[in-house]
């Protein structure tokens, strides 16, 4: 509630009063202790009290931009929006600088472009000092024409964005302000009306030397007076053309700036660019990383696959390697004579009895061959006398 604009207050430039203060330096200012013990309850009349106290100008200043009493208060006008007379009496006010200062800086945000020339000018001619604080918390010394000048030529001053005002020439032009009247012209035109009048008039002499004598002085009183109006029209001239020169410095600080702020843009697409670019150069890299990678992996398992079909295969040439081998015993053991038996082998074991059948089939390794036709013979004979076969 402490910080709503007054109810019955005015937009300005089609916009709420405090809203010409940016809104992170009118955040920071809601957050001092200045605004909330000195600025709270404050009224046009007792804002004058506050006013007076002031010591320095400034804007924001230290690590973290903490503003000054100065824009505090700057933002309390805003917000209860005093009556135009009330500033014109802080601008007019000789005795405190600062509350001259504080009403010029207000009547240049929220006046109009005929009331900021026509109030803020004649404070050309103030050239006391007053203490401005820098951004880095020192203070510099400076003059009340010098903030008045920038006031009406700069586009920023206490961290604040001054709203666009029209050139003087362009409202000469266009009739709005009378042509500027230096100041120091009534002091020459008071000496020079003191001259006239601190000169002896021998007019009526009778005597015709004397005339003659003041006619041949008078050509030396009308040049002088040539020359006093050449130096005024030279000094007018030399203010006519200073105040030229600063528009156009303004104009070309103006052009600068905008060059600048198209350099600092154009900067910018080409950081964004590069950034992009980095990414995407990031991006391909990781990527073609993952491929690797999952090249790798794949390859791997293949490897491992083979490896695996390999040993399998292995095992299994291994497998029949073995019963080749042991069928080859088992024929071997069988068709040799050895007396010691059949040779064992690695094949599957036989049953004893079957064993046995094919001991007495062989005879044990030493008996004569039952198909040769001698012993068929022999049994047949032995067979005929009652005999039994031979073992």
């Amino acid at each position: 509630m402490a910080n709503r604009t007054d109810p019955l207050a005015r937009s300005v430039h089609g916009t709420n009063p405090q809203n010409l203060i940016e809104k992170i330096v009118r955040s920071k200012i809601y957050q001092t202790t200045y605004w909330k013990g000195e600025c709270f309850g404050l009224t046009a009349e007792t804002l004058v009290d506050k006013a007076m106290e002031l010591d320095h100008t400034g804007g924001t200043h230290g690590g973290n931009r903490r503003p000054t009493p100065f824009l505090c208060l700057a933002l309390k006008m805003l917000q209860i929006q005093p009556d135009k007379d009330i500033v014109v009496e802080f601008i007019k006010n000789e005795d405190y600088k600062y509350v001259r200062v504080l009403g010029a800086f207000y009547l240049r945000l929220t006046g109009t472009i005929a009331d900021v020339y026509q109030y803020l000018e004649p404070l050309y001619n103030d050239y006391r000092k007053i203490r401005q604080k820098l951004n880095d918390g020192k203070f510099m010394l400076t003059h009340v024409d010098e903030f008045i000048d920038e006031l009406l030529t700069k586009d920023y001053c206490c961290d604040t964005a001054l709203p666009r005002i029209q050139k003087r020439w362009v409202l000469e032009a266009s009739g709005t302000l009378e042509p500027r009247r230096s100041a120091l012209e009534d002091d020459f035109e008071e000496e020079e009306e003191d001259k006239e009048e601190g000169e002896p008039m021998d007019v009526d002499e009778p005597n015709t030397r004397e005339k003659e004598h003041h006619r041949g002085r008078s050509p030396a009183k009308e040049r002088d007076r040539e020359r006093e109006r050449d130096r005024d029209r030279k000094h007018e001239r030399h203010h006519r053309d200073r105040d030229h020169d600063r528009d156009r410095d303004y104009d070309r600080d103006h052009g600068r700036g905008r060059d600048r702020d198209r350099d600092r843009g154009r900067e910018r697409d080409r950081e964004r660019d590069r950034d992009r670019d980095r990414h995407r150069i990031r991006d391909d890299d990781y990527s073609r990383d993952r491929d690797r990678e999952r090249d790798g992996r794949e390859r791997e398992r293949r490897d491992r696959d083979r490896g695996r079909h390999r040993s399998r295969s292995r095992s299994r040439d291994r497998r029949d390697r073995d019963r080749e081998d042991g069928e080859h015993r088992r024929r071997r053991g069988r068709g040799s004579g050895s007396p010691h038996g059949p040779a064992e082998d690695d094949g599957p074991r036989e049953d004893p009895k079957k064993r046995k059948e094919k001991k007495e089939k062989k005879g044990g390794g030493n008996g004569p061959d039952p198909n040769d036709p001698e012993i068929i013979a022999m049994n047949k004979l032995r067979a005929s006398m009652g005999m039994g076969p031979l073992k």
